[in-house]
């Protein structure tokens, strides 16, 4: 079995913050008995919403990302709080980042980001008959420009390069079953 290769020997944090925990874990890889240090990010589990209108736009975000130092079209999202549901963390979230509220909200997912770096799961929630109810009330360090497009569009935007957040685009596939027509209103 390939988890019994491995024998962790030690761990230890490298950096820590608000968000994430940076460790390192030292392992021997038992058929060769090599030994070696994997670097893990840390972070609580995160919500993304698939959030379509009444009359079939996508609700998206966009805003800075200092992973790539640029303005990034995304879904909107965030950390889900202690003991919240991932459908509450995204109800949240979603109205939060946008105003929006959720008629209706659905988990249709669970996925591993990165599991070679990250030890974190993300959930996809789709959000349906969203409409605007107030205005955005963003974290002081968020500054977000809400935007919508017809659920349409988003294959174009994909194929044109506007969309290139990853995990939005696989929380598209999930949300509709690999299917885009059956996202509709």
């Amino acid at each position: 079995m390939p988890n019994q290769s491995w024998k962790l020997l030690g761990s230890r944090c490298l950096a820590a913050s608000h968000v994430t925990r940076i460790r390192t874990d030292h392992y021997r890889f038992e058929p060769s008995k090599i030994e070696a240090d994997f670097i893990v990010c840390e972070s609580p589990d995160w919500v993304l919403v698939v959030p379509i209108t009444a009359d079939g736009k996508v609700v998206f975000v966009r805003q800075f990302r200092h992973g790539v130092r640029e303005v990034v079209l995304e879904l909107p999202g965030g950390l889900i709080d202690d003991r919240e549901t991932p459908e509450a963390a995204a109800a949240r979230e979603l109205l939060e980042e946008t105003g929006y509220r959720a008629g209706r909200v659905r988990r249709v997912a669970e996925l591993l980001p990165n599991p070679a770096t990250n030890n974190a799961h993300f959930h996809v929630v789709l959000a349906r008959q969203c409409r605007l109810a107030q205005a955005p009330s963003l974290d002081p360090l968020e500054r977000i420009e809400v935007e919508t497009h017809p659920l349409a569009e988003v294959p174009n935007l994909i194929r044109s390069g506007r969309l290139i957040h990853a995990q939005a685009i696989a929380a598209f596939a999930c949300a509709g079953r690999l299917d885009l027509a059956a996202l509709e209103p």
